[in-house]
């Protein structure tokens, strides 16, 4: 955090909105609005230009530095735009202001009322803007419910306004939204600029501008890396300083004629290139008597020295006013200007007109006052001598503390710039609250790590600060900053052990549920130590979030008692929270086990409510029993879980439970062999949560790595399920688990596919202490594989047996298969028709849970047991039509190589002679193969080939493309 120092003020507080001359549209100019030719940028409108009107939806973004010119290029872009029919809305951010969240859109849309449609036919998203557009709140559908305070209110409300804006856009398209100087934002405003320009509405388009060396050191723009979807065009525009040529027209423009060429060189020198410069020296010449002599400017000088000089030509009270609106900061009216600068009306007017006739202000609005430009304030305010700003920031301060309602941040800045820490603290303080209040968490954070960072505070001033500031950070988007924010706090002196310890929780919480960090269950345990049960509702809190690991850290025995502990502290003490936490939980355990008394359970909770606390609980529990019911093979009660709780999720107002059931829906799709619809769900899973944890690993990582496997591409299966192994025991990664040993069990090698399973972690120990045997994710059958194959065979029969105890009286479909599957194995080598029905039976269960892919590799595994070798051809047709139906390209080319050795007719994937340059079936499978980066042994592996004859089909494809083998697979990665 910037420290104050005497010499200037801090501008780099959150963000400000404000309007910019610009936004005035076809109004005439107002005074001190005097402005040179548009010259130099003609190739950047051109871009800009070309990006907004071309391809919708568009996100530019406009960078330069200070005084470049980027609010002038978006004017004369929005000026053509708005030419053109598309609805500008234009909002800007600035160093200083008062709290209000999302400011600059929430501004900029302040303006769309005449564009409108009835509110009827608005989405009812749209209502969560009423709230922040209280002008506009009849015109808008009915506010939402209230949400209780706390982190995940703060969470819902930043889903609900994105989607609001989002729909807003969209019902009054075509339409730009700019977004000005967005290096100054908060960073809830980030986050929705982020989040729109990763989905962007119709028909729209959002500009932003930005200076990149505000920015902290290797930080985006948007607090996170924004690559443009596929579909939405747009630009990346950087401004460059200007050249000679550039610098004439400027000139020639404000001086009325060619100016000569030693002035053009004075220009440049002084300037160098900078337009804003380059702009106040030719009005210093266009009102100086020497004219066009560049003798006038005398030597080269900055612009502290151009305003210095301008505001010397003033009179006293027109000096008085621009001191005042340097001291203030922000755009101000003529009563506020006024009050500050110690004059009476009549005497405020004619400074006004004096001040802005010599273009050191200029009018904004109806009543706004303020400089040209940021550097302009800076320069007057750099100017005052010490005692002349001391005076200022007093009347300054006086006159803010009339306003009703006051505004917090400015007084408490004027009371920091004074010295008088007495005066700044409680109000520092209450600004934080205000802006905590209404959900401008960035204002909050800023507030408060300047009053954390002041000695001496007593100790309920640090807890206060502390815990408020823990609970501002919490709510931002950025994980990695927001995680160093709170270690950060947890480190400072003086924190008592049930403030650091709630500080510690919502760490803990924040890395197991947004990073998919599951070491934050430590920091949780810790805080549970820390504090104790000195908070017996803060303890039960604690106790719920650990009961809901899934990782190998507790017993479900262990967990069973937290919950139980949980509610007796809470059994003298009403928390609906803490209750609600402790209901999911316990669901959890229950769904984990496969306990029959799970349906029943869900059929009895609340689908319909007006209290929001219980809809969010209803929807949480159902949302996590659809993923356990898809683990033990319920998929009929999961799909209907997803639906329940997709109907839910508008008014539980939950957008992590939409998260988690997109999850829940890639897995269905793919059990359900829609594989194809899983593919296209990770991608548009991709787009719509670009930042999120989860689909980065567990089941959307397992359900590549198995696709991948399915269709020969070994080396990115290994590496989808190293992804997912990476992150340790956990219950989304048992199919990972059994599909990396899998692999290793198709090379032939047994040993490695048991480290797979068991070291360095223990995946069936795993699975005994989470009793979580009825999870059906192929690990046992893997493993009894495994240990044949080592011939190990007592104890395979042992973990089968302890398969079928774990499992026994469990609602689990999917293990009722797994049972027969490894019964199977066991009884192939002694008694294959006994081994052939058992796999026969474990196909016929998959297939009635509605899985093809288990239940074909079941049926394959039976047509292999026959005896009889017509009886194997005829048994595979089913399993080879199932494989080239899914795109089981490895599956499949094993069941036909298996039929070559029989010497059985089947229908060959080569395809016949005759394609001429055109790739034959199997051509375009070894392609595929080789965009993957697969090599001849690879591919020959994975299609059951000799490695010469994939040689030959290697040859064959290169010279057909007329390309290389390097150029194939790079070209593949930059499609994808």
């Amino acid at each position: 955090m910037r420290q104050y120092s005497p010499s200037r003020p801090p501008w780099k507080l959150p963000v400000r909105w404000e309007l910019g001359v610009h936004d005035l549209g076809g109004e005439p100019a107002l005074p001190g609005a005097r402005e040179s030719s548009f010259a130099g940028r003609a190739a950047e409108l051109r871009t800009l230009l070309g990006a907004v009107s071309d391809v919708r939806p568009a996100v530019v973004l406009v960078e330069g530095e200070a005084g470049i010119g980027k609010s002038r290029l978006v004017a004369e872009a929005t000026s053509v735009l708005a030419d053109r029919g598309l609805r500008v809305l234009t909002g800007g951010c600035h160093p200083l202001r008062e709290p209000l969240a999302y400011g600059p859109v929430i501004d900029a849309l302040r303006r769309v009322g005449p564009w409108l449609p009835p509110a009827e036919r608005l989405g009812a998203s749209t209502g969560a803007l009423a709230p922040l557009l209280p002008d506009l709140a009849g015109a808008l559908p009915p506010e939402p419910p209230r949400v209780e305070a706390g982190t995940s209110g703060a969470g819902v409300q930043r889903f609900r306004v994105v989607s609001g804006v989002r729909t807003l856009l969209e019902a009054v398209a075509p339409a730009v939204l700019v977004v000005e100087d967005v290096h100054w934002a908060d960073e809830a405003t980030r986050e929705l600029l982020l989040l729109l320009a990763m989905d962007m509405p119709t028909d729209s388009a959002l500009v932003m501008t930005y200076r990149a060396e505000e920015l902290p050191a290797g930080r985006p723009v948007l607090g996170a890396p924004f690559r443009r979807p596929p579909g939405t065009g747009g630009a990346e525009i950087r401004l460059g300083r200007l050249g000679e040529t550039e610098l004439r027209t400027m000139a020639r423009d404000l001086l009325g004629g060619e100016p000569a060429p030693e002035l053009v060189r004075t220009l440049l020198e002084r300037s160098g290139g900078l337009p804003l410069v380059i702009e106040e020296d030719l009005l210093t010449l266009t009102d100086s008597p020497a004219g066009t002599d560049p003798g006038a400017l005398r030597v080269p000088r900055s612009l502290n020295e151009v305003l210095a000089e301008r505001r010397a030509r003033l009179g006293p009270d027109a000096t008085a006013l621009v001191d005042a609106a340097a001291v203030l900061a922000v755009p101000a009216g003529e009563s506020l200007l006024a009050l500050s600068a110690g004059l009476d009306e009549d005497r405020t007017a004619a400074a006004l007109q004096a001040a802005t006739a010599a273009a050191v202000l200029r009018q904004t609005g109806p009543d706004t006052y303020t400089f040209a430009h940021v550097l302009a304030q800076e320069a007057v305010y750099d100017s005052l001598p010490g005692p002349v700003r001391h005076r200022n920031h007093r009347r300054v301060l006086a006159a803010l503390q009339t306003l009703d309602p006051p505004p917090l941040v400015q007084i408490s800045h004027h009371a920091r710039a004074l010295g008088d820490r007495a005066a700044w603290l409680p109000r520092a303080q209450e600004a934080a609250d205000q802006a905590l209040a209404v959900g401008d968490h960035g204002t909050a954070a800023a507030l408060l790590q300047e009053i954390l960072d002041q000695p001496g505070l007593t100790p309920e001033q640090l807890s206060r600060a502390a815990t408020a500031l823990a609970f501002s950070v919490s709510a931002g988007t950025q994980y990695t900053a927001t995680t160093a924010a709170l270690r950060r706090i947890m480190r400072l002196p003086g924190l008592s052990a049930p403030v650091r310890a709630t500080i510690r929780t919502s760490l803990g919480a924040i890395m197991i549920y947004r990073g998919g960090e599951f070491s934050g269950e430590e920091e949780v345990l810790a805080a549970l130590t820390e504090a104790g049960d000195s908070d017996p509702i803060a303890a039960a809190r604690r106790l719920a979030l650990l009961a809901l690991s899934e990782t190998g850290r507790f017993a479900l025995a262990e967990q069973r008692a937290m919950v139980e502990r949980g509610r007796s502290l809470l059994a003298a003490h009403e928390d609906r929270q803490a209750r609600a936490m402790l209901d999911l939980a316990q669901m959890s355990l229950l769904s984990t086990a496969a306990d029959p008394a799970v349906p029943a359970l869900l059929a009895a909770l609340p689908r319909e409510s007006t209290d929001l606390q219980v809809l969010q609980s209803t929807a949480m529990i159902v949302c996590g029993s659809a993923g356990r019911s898809i683990a033990v093979g319920n998929d009929a009660r999961a799909a209907a879980a997803i639906t329940g709780a997709r109907a839910m999720a508008p008014g539980s107002r939950l957008p992590m439970v939409e998260l988690y059931l997109d999850c829940h829906q890639i897995m269905a799709d793919w059990q359900a062999g829609r594989w194809d619809d899983a593919e296209r769900g990770l991608t548009a899973f991709q787009k719509r949560y670009p930042q999120s944890q989860v689909g980065s690993g567990g089941l959307s990582a397992t359900v590549r790595g198995l696709t991948a496997a399915a269709r020969g591409r070994t080396a990115q299966a290994a590496a989808e399920f190293d992804e997912v192994l990476t992150r340790g025991l956990h219950l989304d990664s048992l199919a990972a688990a059994a599909g990396a040993a899998r692999l290793h069990l198709n090379r032939n090698d047994p040993h490695a596919a048991w480290r797979a399973l068991t070291d360095p972690h223990d995946f069936l120990t795993f699975l005994d202490r989470k009793e979580a045997w009825a999870h059906a994710w192929d690990l046992v059958p893997t493993a009894v594989e495994t240990l044949l194959a080592l011939d190990r065979t007592d104890e395979a029969e042992a973990l089968t047996a302890r398969h079928t105890t774990g499992t026994e009286g469990r609602d689990a479909p999917g293990a009722a298969a797994e049972h027969h599957l490894c019964h199977g194995l066991l009884l192939q080598a002694h008694d294959p028709d006994a081994a052939m029905a058992a796999f026969d039976l474990a196909a016929a269960r998959w297939t009635a849970i509605g899985r093809p892919y288990p239940a074909a590799l079941a049926a394959e595994r039976a047509a292999r047991t026959r005896t009889d070798l017509d009886d194997v051809s005829t048994h595979l047709t089913a399993p080879i039509a199932t494989f080239e139906h899914l795109g089981a390209t490895s599956d499949a080319a094993r069941c036909h190589r298996t039929l070559r050795e029989l010497g059985k007719v089947t229908s060959n994937p080569r395809g016949r002679a005759g394609y001429g340059d055109r790739l034959s079936p199997r051509e375009e499978q070894i392609r595929d193969l080789l965009t993957t980066g697969a090599t001849n042994k690879d591919i020959a592996a994975a299609l059951f080939l000799s490695t010469r004859t994939v040689e030959n089909h290697v040859a064959r494809i290169l010279a057909k493309l007329r390309t290389t083998r390097a150029d194939l697979t790079r070209t593949s990665g930059e499609r994808d």
